[in-house]
């Protein structure tokens, strides 16, 4: 077997570690922070002429990241796949590797730490741990309110707090934290959920606490793009082919990335901008379009999919049936009343959603895409509806969305490990049988659909007349009542 990735093989000997660097502790070190954030510090970095950034990779749930790269002293290779692709790169800018978990302790110490300026986050959605709609800490939470004991935190949450309470300790200098999660004003949604946190702490901690946070912490938005799909042995193997050697921690992405920063940091902060970063853009347009284009159209694309029997968005795609659905989605319901940023053609950006998608070296799939749907049907279907609705235009094609979704959840295709809400929503059905009633009780459900949208007549019966076509026409009912939508003048 060849010799393994690592900071004594001959591909690091160009790599000088700073050990005055400044330090990002990035909590959730997937394969997207490793093809999005790493790459932009890495270029970064050099940019600058040489290693002024360091990462402190930290993981939420499992280890996997651990195994991979702290045997390769955090070394990694990043493989972009498709057309326009670049060469492969070897980044080096992360310093260590961290268990959430088991090492807690020293993931507060390090967000403690002065020399880290910036906490990064990419932990999904249900990572926040928030109560949805409200962008507050979900006191009720077992892990949540073990946290707010003051026992070695494994919430994300829970982590920054404490370093942040220990840094306040010791009159550390300001820091920042960035969420660089797809989530409609991410920052002001990781302050809310801090700060919420800190209020249920006893009054002891809480004042100072709260002032300190007031006055030394920065929590701006941003948006992210960029398509990681997750890491197979293939891509390891070609890793492995242009190293030389084994790199168990190899990432492959698209060529396209983007990174949209309000630029509202408390301290120091990487020059992402030289790597392509912009700051300072209009961050709300932006998360509001991509959120409603091409997150949308990955979750309409991953529920149809599914019930199709489609493993890999590429595949969705290319059924013509379903991307014709995705473009009339957003020709006849986003692009209407959306907000594009200034300078974007909302055509040409919707166009080029679909080209990307097509992309099947990617092989990004429906299962992995259509998880965790309860959390994310509001900023990117929901949205859309309610402003179709408030507009009078019909959201025939975002209703079909929902309605997929839901049957995911009750047919049992979606688990407890990818659906947070799967058991709380089949409980919510029961033993009703028929579509009105299983979609009337799904729209009841607080903490997915607000009142207004779900409890709107003509939204329910949009739902209900494709979930019924679904659950009681197949596939071939489905392509049949999409044609003669898409024929009906």
């Amino acid at each position: 077997m060849s010799p393994r990735l690592n900071r004594g093989t001959p591909e690091a000997v160009e790599d000088e570690r700073e050990q005055d660097a400044l330090l990002i502790v990035h909590l959730g070190f997937g394969a997207f922070a490793r093809a999005h954030t790493a790459v932009y510090t890495e270029e970064a970095n050099r940019a600058e002429g040489g290693s002024s950034w360091e990462i402190v990779a930290v993981t939420q749930r499992s280890n996997t990241v651990v195994d991979e790269l702290a045997p390769q002293d955090g070394l990694f290779s990043v493989l972009e796949e498709g057309e326009g692709a670049a060469d492969p790169r070897l980044i080096t800018c992360v310093r260590e590797v961290l268990s959430g978990p088991d090492r807690s302790e020293t993931v507060v110490e390090r967000i403690a730490d002065d020399r880290t300026r910036v906490v990064a986050l990419t932990i999904t959605e249900k990572g926040y741990r928030a109560v949805p709609g409200t962008g507050r800490a979900d006191l009720d939470d077992p892990l949540v309110r073990a946290d707010l004991q003051n026992r070695a935190p494994t919430t994300a949450v829970g982590q920054i707090v404490r370093g942040l309470q220990r840094r306040a300790d010791r009159g550390g200098a300001p820091i920042t934290v960035v969420s660089c999660d797809n989530l409609p004003a991410n920052g002001r949604l990781t302050s809310g959920v801090v700060v919420s946190f800190v209020e249920a702490l006893p009054e002891a901690e809480r004042v100072a606490l709260l002032a300190w946070i007031e006055q030394n912490t920065a929590f701006p938005n941003t948006m992210v793009d960029r398509m990681v799909p997750q890491p197979t042995p293939a891509v390891r193997a070609r890793a492995a082919g242009w190293l030389g050697v084994r790199d168990a921690g190899a990432v492959s992405c698209e060529p396209y990335r983007q990174w949209v920063v309000e630029d509202a940091f408390a301290s120091h902060r990487p020059a992402w901008d030289k790597a392509g970063a912009v700051f300072g853009g209009d961050v709300e347009a932006w998360e509001n379009t991509k959120l409603r284009v091409l997150n949308a159209s990955h979750s309409l694309l991953a529920y149809l999919g599914l019930f199709a029997g489609h493993a890999s968005i590429n595949e969705a795609v290319a059924d013509e049936t379903f991307a014709g659905v995705c473009r009339a989605m957003l020709t006849e319901e986003v692009v209407p009343t959306l907000d594009v940023p200034r300078g974007v053609d909302a055509e040409d950006y919707c166009a080029s959603v679909l080209h990307r998608f097509a992309n099947p070296a990617l092989g990004h799939t429906t299962a992995k895409v259509g998880s965790d749907g309860s959390q994310k049907l509001g900023p990117r279907l929901l949205s859309t509806a309610r402003l179709c609705l408030d507009a009078g235009i019909e959201p025939r094609w975002t209703a079909l969305a929902v309605a997929a979704w839901m049957y995911h959840v009750v047919t049992g295709g979606a688990t407890t490990e990818d659906e947070p809400l799967a058991g709380r929503l089949r409980e919510a059905v029961g033993e009703r049988s028929s579509a009105e009633e299983t979609v009337r009780a799904l729209l009841s459900c607080k903490g997915v659909f607000d009142e207004t949208t779900g409890g709107d007549p003509g939204f329910r019966a949009a739902v209900t007349r494709w979930y019924a076509v679904l659950c009681f026409g197949g596939l071939g009912a489905l392509r049949e009542e999409v044609a003669l939508h898409h024929a009906a003048p």
